[in-house]
Protein backbone atom coordinates (compact mmCIF):
# COMPACT_ATOMS: atom_id res chain seq x y z
CA UNK A 1 0.00 0.00 0.00
CA UNK A 2 2.78 2.46 0.91
CA UNK A 3 4.57 1.68 -2.35
CA UNK A 4 1.41 2.54 -4.29
CA UNK A 5 1.07 5.85 -2.42
CA UNK A 6 4.71 6.77 -3.12
CA UNK A 7 4.29 5.85 -6.80
CA UNK A 8 1.07 7.85 -7.14
CA UNK A 9 2.33 10.96 -5.32
CA UNK A 10 5.62 10.89 -7.23
CA UNK A 11 4.01 10.54 -10.64
CA UNK A 12 1.32 13.14 -9.92
CA UNK A 13 3.93 15.62 -8.66
CA UNK A 14 6.01 15.01 -11.80
CA UNK A 15 2.93 15.55 -13.97
CA UNK A 16 2.37 18.84 -12.13
CA UNK A 17 6.03 19.87 -12.53
CA UNK A 18 6.10 19.11 -16.26
CA UNK A 19 2.85 21.01 -16.87
CA UNK A 20 3.58 24.03 -14.62
CA UNK A 21 7.34 24.62 -14.79
CA UNK A 22 9.33 25.57 -17.84
CA UNK A 23 12.95 24.65 -18.50
CA UNK A 24 15.32 27.08 -16.83
CA UNK A 25 12.61 28.50 -14.57
CA UNK A 26 13.33 28.55 -10.84
CA UNK A 27 10.54 29.11 -8.31
CA UNK A 28 11.37 29.82 -4.66
CA UNK A 29 9.45 27.54 -2.29
CA UNK A 30 11.35 27.89 1.00
CA UNK A 31 14.03 30.47 0.22
CA UNK A 32 16.92 29.90 0.15
CA UNK A 33 16.64 26.16 0.95
CA UNK A 34 14.17 24.75 -1.57
CA UNK A 35 13.23 25.83 -5.08
CA UNK A 36 11.29 24.17 -7.88
CA UNK A 37 13.39 23.76 -11.04
CA UNK A 38 12.48 21.33 -13.82
CA UNK A 39 15.22 18.96 -15.02
CA UNK A 40 15.24 15.71 -16.97
CA UNK A 41 17.90 13.39 -15.56
CA UNK A 42 19.24 10.58 -17.74
CA UNK A 43 21.67 9.45 -15.05
CA UNK A 44 21.75 8.74 -11.36
CA UNK A 45 22.24 11.25 -8.55
CA UNK A 46 24.05 14.38 -9.75
CA UNK A 47 23.49 13.10 -13.35
CA UNK A 48 26.26 10.52 -12.96
CA UNK A 49 26.17 8.02 -15.84
CA UNK A 50 23.79 10.03 -18.01
CA UNK A 51 25.02 8.16 -21.09
CA UNK A 52 24.09 4.76 -19.64
CA UNK A 53 20.41 5.26 -18.85
CA UNK A 54 19.56 1.69 -19.85
CA UNK A 55 21.82 0.44 -17.03
CA UNK A 56 19.70 2.35 -14.51
CA UNK A 57 16.53 0.87 -16.02
CA UNK A 58 17.97 -2.63 -15.52
CA UNK A 59 19.13 -1.77 -11.99
CA UNK A 60 15.69 -0.41 -11.06
CA UNK A 61 14.04 -3.57 -12.42
CA UNK A 62 16.46 -5.68 -10.37
CA UNK A 63 15.72 -3.66 -7.24
CA UNK A 64 11.96 -4.09 -7.75
CA UNK A 65 12.35 -7.87 -8.13
CA UNK A 66 14.65 -8.05 -5.10
CA UNK A 67 12.26 -6.08 -2.90
CA UNK A 68 9.29 -8.20 -3.96
CA UNK A 69 11.29 -11.34 -3.16
CA UNK A 70 12.40 -10.02 0.24
CA UNK A 71 8.87 -8.91 1.13
CA UNK A 72 7.51 -12.47 1.08
CA UNK A 73 8.46 -13.23 4.71
CA UNK A 74 8.72 -9.89 6.51
CA UNK A 75 9.39 -10.00 10.25
CA UNK A 76 8.25 -6.50 11.26
CA UNK A 77 6.25 -3.46 10.29
CA UNK A 78 9.49 -1.46 10.26
CA UNK A 79 10.77 -3.56 7.38
CA UNK A 80 7.39 -3.30 5.65
CA UNK A 81 7.75 0.49 5.85
CA UNK A 82 11.32 0.35 4.49
CA UNK A 83 10.42 -1.92 1.59
CA UNK A 84 7.28 0.09 0.80
CA UNK A 85 9.28 3.31 0.51
CA UNK A 86 12.01 1.68 -1.56
CA UNK A 87 9.59 -0.20 -3.81
CA UNK A 88 7.45 2.88 -4.52
CA UNK A 89 10.51 4.94 -5.43
CA UNK A 90 12.08 2.19 -7.53
CA UNK A 91 8.88 1.46 -9.48
CA UNK A 92 8.36 5.16 -10.18
CA UNK A 93 11.92 5.59 -11.43
CA UNK A 94 11.62 2.41 -13.49
CA UNK A 95 8.45 3.78 -15.09
CA UNK A 96 10.27 6.99 -15.99
CA UNK A 97 13.18 5.03 -17.47
CA UNK A 98 10.88 2.82 -19.52
CA UNK A 99 8.25 5.27 -20.76
CA UNK A 100 9.61 8.82 -20.85
CA UNK A 101 11.58 10.51 -23.61
CA UNK A 102 13.93 9.89 -25.33
CA UNK A 103 12.66 6.31 -25.56
CA UNK A 104 12.07 2.89 -24.04
CA UNK A 105 14.67 1.97 -21.39
CA UNK A 106 16.42 5.29 -22.10
CA UNK A 107 13.88 7.63 -20.50
CA UNK A 108 14.91 10.46 -18.25
CA UNK A 109 13.63 10.87 -14.69
CA UNK A 110 11.77 14.12 -13.97
CA UNK A 111 13.49 16.05 -11.17
CA UNK A 112 12.11 19.32 -9.85
CA UNK A 113 12.78 19.75 -6.11
CA UNK A 114 16.00 21.77 -5.90
CA UNK A 115 17.83 21.50 -2.55
CA UNK A 116 20.93 23.39 -3.72
CA UNK A 117 23.54 20.89 -4.89
CA UNK A 118 20.85 18.26 -5.54
CA UNK A 119 17.65 18.30 -7.59
CA UNK A 120 15.30 15.37 -7.01
CA UNK A 121 11.69 14.28 -6.75
CA UNK A 122 9.28 12.60 -4.33
CA UNK A 123 10.60 9.11 -5.21
CA UNK A 124 14.12 10.25 -4.27
CA UNK A 125 12.83 11.44 -0.89
CA UNK A 126 11.09 8.08 -0.31
CA UNK A 127 14.22 6.15 -1.30
CA UNK A 128 16.40 8.30 0.97
CA UNK A 129 14.02 7.86 3.95
CA UNK A 130 13.78 4.12 3.23
CA UNK A 131 17.58 3.82 3.21
CA UNK A 132 17.90 5.71 6.51
CA UNK A 133 15.26 3.45 8.08
CA UNK A 134 17.01 0.38 6.62
CA UNK A 135 20.27 1.39 8.30
CA UNK A 136 18.52 2.05 11.61
CA UNK A 137 16.71 -1.31 11.58
CA UNK A 138 19.94 -3.07 10.66
CA UNK A 139 21.87 -1.34 13.45
CA UNK A 140 19.16 -2.34 15.93
CA UNK A 141 19.40 -5.93 14.73
CA UNK A 142 15.77 -6.17 13.62
CA UNK A 143 15.52 -9.22 11.35
CA UNK A 144 14.22 -8.64 7.84
CA UNK A 145 12.47 -11.95 7.43
CA UNK A 146 11.03 -14.80 9.42
CA UNK A 147 12.87 -18.09 9.58
CA UNK A 148 11.55 -20.94 7.41
CA UNK A 149 8.51 -22.46 9.09
CA UNK A 150 7.55 -19.25 10.90
CA UNK A 151 4.49 -17.34 9.78
CA UNK A 152 5.21 -14.16 7.80
CA UNK A 153 4.04 -10.80 9.15
CA UNK A 154 0.26 -10.51 9.29
CA UNK A 155 -0.56 -8.68 12.50
CA UNK A 156 2.41 -7.46 14.50
CA UNK A 157 0.50 -6.84 17.75
CA UNK A 158 -0.90 -10.40 17.79
CA UNK A 159 2.42 -11.94 16.78
CA UNK A 160 4.44 -9.93 19.30
CA UNK A 161 2.10 -10.57 22.26
CA UNK A 162 2.07 -14.28 21.53
CA UNK A 163 5.83 -14.61 21.13
CA UNK A 164 7.23 -12.39 23.89
CA UNK A 165 7.09 -12.53 27.62
CA UNK A 166 7.09 -9.50 29.95
CA UNK A 167 10.81 -9.97 30.59
CA UNK A 168 11.77 -9.79 26.87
Amino acid sequence: MLAAVVLLVDQLSKLWAVSMLSAGESVAVVPPLIRFRLLYNGGAAFSIGAGATWVFALAAAGVVVGILYAARRLASRGWALVLGLLLGGAVSHLGDRLFREPGFARGHVVDFIDYGPFVGNVADIAIFCGCVALVLLSLRGVPLSKAPGEEPLTNVSTTRSASTSPGD
